[in-house]
């Protein structure tokens, strides 16, 4: 007996993702969105290792539709939502400016890391 705690799931083609800190009734809206920003990295990290474009441009618009959708990105981002539309289509080649400013909207942001086994 006692609080009922939560633990979230996502599913990303055959691997099942199990995120270990949700809380309670009180914590679900927060627990959620955390648990969304992690499967957000986990997913955008695994396609930029694997260097496709036009998969990553998909991935960020199905992020925007999970973040509010493309209207309120757009807005938060203070990009045209036709302009965030073409910029997020699979053809596209964006500016960084605005492959950041997107990101940025949804609590993201690039990074750089070393290769492992470069050095």
């Amino acid at each position: 007996m006692g609080p009922g705690y939560r633990v979230y799931y996502a599913q990303s083609a055959k691997t099942i993702i199990l995120f270990l800190c949700g809380g309670d009734r009180g914590t679900q809206d927060s627990d959620i969105a955390k648990a969304c920003e992690y499967l957000a990295v986990e997913m955008l990290n695994g396609i930029l290792e694997d260097g496709d474009q036009g998969e990553l441009l998909t991935a960020l618009r199905q992020l925007a539709k999970a973040f509010g959708g493309v209207l309120k990105v757009a807005e938060q981002a203070r990009l045209n939502p036709t302009q965030l539309y073409r910029t997020l289509s699979p053809a596209s080649n964006p500016a960084i400016s605005s492959l950041s400013a997107t990101l940025k909207a949804m609590g993201l942001r690039l990074a750089v890391q070393p290769l492992r086994d470069h050095c």
